[in-house]
Order: structure tokens, then sequence, then C-alpha cells
């Protein structure tokens, strides 16, 4: 078993490959045991090929047969990863693998679960960068109840089985580290290096925020419903069905002692809300019965893998 594996998603990254694979070896060489896992994400270019040139005894490729996104293809890699520990990175040369002893003699240190880190010096542009990055951190905070700084930093180190637990979908990559925080992981946040960016082109924009913040929101409900979300849904089905009848019970009262009730707005207003009532309930009802089934089946991955290269 290798000490720690390191799992880059790579996407039309061909001019990083092996500036990146000699910045990682020459920051653990003689320093601890490590692999690197590339999973290319359905690249165009030749990406795959120049990771296939430096196969070795420490370097693997995954290859997925279509474009999954950033959070798929680490979920590929983690998956597949053998280490003690798992670290990721940016295939974008924008982290720096000198980080990573560093980081991961904190963890071992401090015994705890994770370190992530924070990019107190970041290469990238104001306004499509870091500003939409500090507001999505500022919204997982408030939403989370957690107090990572930089979710969007791409260097941490996990102990393997904290990521082994955690299923990665969507943008879900951009906070593992506020994720694995509210499942009761004990963490570190330290400064780490960031480099401007030389080869290729970003692949992040202010779009990105409001798809992190979507995620983000489906997660927590997740997290407190996702078992059973006919708590929520029955509780608020039940409260707008008994206000509904409450009002219809109301005007039948006056009704039966000769009031007019036709034609009133509020009379429609009770019926509105029974019917809506009835409906957020059966929304409850179905949505328990899906989670019933897909824990009762075996969860599909979010990617498919077409081949693994690695060293004979």
């Amino acid at each position: 078993m290798k000490e720690i594996s390191i799992v880059i998603a790579v996407h039309n990254e061909e001019h990083n490959i092996k500036p990146l694979i000699e910045n990682i070896e020459q920051a653990l060489r003689n320093k601890l045991t490590y692999e690197v896992i590339f999973v290319d994400d359905g690249s165009t270019d030749n990406t795959a090929n120049t990771v296939k040139k430096f196969i070795d005894s420490n370097i693997v490729l995954i290859e997925l047969k279509r474009n999954v996104g950033q959070s798929g293809a680490l979920q590929a890699g983690i998956d597949h990863a053998t280490g003690k520990y798992i670290a990721t990175m940016d295939g974008d040369l924008q982290n720096d693998a000198e980080d990573l002893p560093v980081m991961l003699d904190i963890l071992k240190k401090n015994d705890c679960d994770f370190v992530t880190g924070i990019r107190e010096n970041r290469s990238d542009k104001i306004l499509t960068r870091k500003i939409p990055s500090y507001i999505a951190n500022y919204i997982v905070r408030k939403i989370t109840h957690t107090n990572i700084k930089d979710n969007g930093c791409g260097i941490k180190v996990f102990r393997s089985e904290i990521l082994k637990e955690m299923y990665l979908y969507g943008e879900k990559h951009r906070f593992m580290a506020s994720f694995a925080a509210m499942e009761g992981a004990t963490y570190q946040q330290i400064p780490v290096k960031h480099h401007p960016r030389v080869h290729g082109r970003s692949k992040y924009g202010l779009n990105r925020t409001l798809k992190v913040v979507a995620d983000l929101l489906l997660i927590n409900f997740s997290r407190k419903f996702g078992q059973k979300p006919m708590y929520l849904f029955g509780t608020i089905g039940l409260l707008i069905l008994l206000s509904g009848a409450s009002i219809l019970i109301f005007l039948l009262f006056q009704k039966i002692f000769g009031g007019n009730i036709w034609g009133r707005p509020i009379m429609i207003l009770g019926i509105l809300f029974v019917f809506v009532g009835f409906q957020t309930i059966s929304t409850g009802l179905i949505l328990d019965m899906l989670i019933q089934n897909i824990y009762e089946k075996n969860s599909t991955k979010p990617y498919k893998v077409k081949r693994i290269s690695r060293a004979a």
C-alpha cells in the first residue's frame, strides 16, 4: 500500500501534464511512497496519451468514456485509490505539490481527518474568479455552519476512509471539506501556494457560483431529510392542509348561520390550500418510496471507465 494517493482530474490539460508530474516527483521523491492517479475526463486533446508516456510504478491513468465533470472524475480516482491517505490536486499547475508533505505532516501530528489549503495570494482575476469565490465561500459557511475558508482550493489531504465514504456528484467536489466537516470530521487549514495558469483555459466562471449554491442546497436537504423526505414534505403539507381545512370549516359555520360565502377570495384560498397540502404530502410519499428503492439497490456510479493504464 502506498502512503498517499494523489487524485488529479484532468480535461484538455496536455501541456500541463509533464510539468505537473515533475513538480510532484520533485516534491515527494525520497520523502514518502505515493501514487498519482490521473483521471482523464473525456479530453478531446492529447491529454491521455501524454500521461501514458509517464506511466510507471507511481503513475496510473484512468480514462473515462465521456466527460462527466470534475466531481465524477474525482470519484473515479478515489474509488481506485489504494493509499492510506488521499490527496486531491487540480491539473492546471495552480496548486504546488510542495505543500503536500507539509499538509500530511500536519494531519498526522494533529490526528485530524483532513487538511485543506487556503489560497491567500490567489493568482486569479478579481471579477470572474475571486469575487464569485468569496461569495460562494460565504454562502457555504452560512448554510453548512462550518468554518472552511476556501472551499475552492483544489489541494487537500484526507484520511482515506473519509473520502471513501463520500459520494461526489454535481459540483460537490467544490465543498468536499465542508461536507466532511458537516459529518463531524476534524480538520486543519493552512496557507498554500497558488500559481497563475500558464497553459489551457479555466473551466470556471461566474455561472459556477450559481451551480455550487444549487448543489449545496440539495446536499444540505439530503443531509437533513435524505433518508426521510416525508419529514419535510409531510410536515409542510399537513400544515397547509390544516390551514385550508380550517378556512373551509370557518366558512361552513358562516354558511350554517346564514352568511354568504360564495365567490369570496378566502374560500378559493381554502380550497387551494387543501389541494396543495394533499399534493405536498403525496410528493413526500413518492420521494420516500424512491429513497427506499435507492437504499435497497447499489448506487449507480457517476462515471464509466473506458480503460485503466498502469505499470505491468
